[in-house]
C-alpha cells in the first residue's frame, strides 16, 4: 500500500495461523481484503527446513502485495529468504544480539513482555516495535485485559510503536485501537472463519469508523 493511502490510524497486522491444507490461499485472500501493515509468520515448532520452506512461500505472498513479512523463528531464516524483518520472542540479551547483527537491514520487533518492567527492559534495546500478546492465545472474543492495559500505557509513555493482540471477534479491533496502539494483531478473528478477505475488510471498516487518528508529525 502506498504512503498516500496508508491510514493514519491503528493498522492491521496478520499473524499466520499454524500450517494447514489450503493455508496459502487463505492467507492470500486475507491479504487481498484491505490494508495490512505486516504478516508475522511464527514457526509453531516446525523443524527448520520445513519452516523455511513455509516462511519463504508466505513471505513472497505478502511482499507481492506490499505487506512486510516478519519471521518469528530463527533469525538466519529471515536473512536467507530475504524477509522484511525478524520477530524475537526471547530475553533482552537475545534481542540485543539480533538487533546488533540485523537492524538496519531488517526490521526487528519483539514480544514476550508480561508486565511493564519486561516491556521497558526490552524497549531499552530500541526494537522497531513491541508486541503485547501471545501467538495462539486469541481464543476469547475480547482482547486480554492485560494486553490492553500494557498497550494503553506504552502508547502514552513510549515512542516505539506497539502491536496489541485482538480477540477472536473482529469487533475487538476497536478496543485495541482505543488504547492508542499503532497496530492490532489478528489471527483467529480472520482465519478461523470461512472468508478471510471479508474479515480483513470488516476490520478496516471498523478502524476507519472508530480508531482515533494519530497526530501528524512535522517533517
Amino acid at each position: 500500500m502506498s504512503e498516500a493511502t496508508t491510514p493514519n490510524r491503528c493498522r492491521v497486522v496478520l499473524i499466520a495461523p499454524p500450517a494447514a491444507n489450503g493455508e496459502a490461499e487463505r492467507i492470500e485472500a486475507a491479504l487481498s481484503g484491505g490494508d495490512v501493515a505486516s504478516l508475522i509468520i511464527p514457526d509453531y515448532g516446525l523443524e527448520e527446513s520445513a519452516f523455511q520452506a513455509r516462511a519463504e512461500r508466505l513471505c513472497r505472498l505478502a511482499q507481492e502485495r506490499g505487506v512486510a513479512a516478519m519471521i518469528a523463528g530463527e533469525a538466519r531464516i529471515a536473512a536467507r529468504i530475504q524477509a522484511d524483518g525478524i520477530h524475537v520472542e526471547g530475553t533482552k540479551d537475545d534481542l540485543a544480539e539480533i538487533i546488533r547483527k540485523h537492524q538496519g537491514r531488517m526490521m526487528i520487533g519483539c514480544g514476550g513482555a508480561k508486565n511493564r518492567d519486561d516491556a521497558l527492559e526490552l524497549g531499552e534495546t530500541q526494537p522497531d516495535y513491541v508486541f503485547f500478546g501471545r501467538f495462539g492465545y486469541d481464543t476469547k472474543p475480547e482482547p486480554h485485559p492485560r494486553n490492553l492495559l500494557l498497550g494503553a500505557w506504552w502508547s502514552e509513555m513510549i515512542q516505539i510503536p506497539c502491536i496489541v493482540l485482538a480477540g477472536s471477534e473482529i469487533a475487538s479491533v476497536v478496543e485495541v485501537a482505543k488504547t492508542g496502539a499503532d497496530f492490532v494483531a489478528l489471527t483467529n478473528a480472520v482465519f478461523a472463519g470461512q472468508d478471510p478477505a471479508a474479515k480483513v475488510a470488516e476490520a478496516n471498516t471498523l478502524l476507519d469508523e472508530h480508531a482515533p487518528l494519530f497526530e501528524e508529525t512535522a517533517e
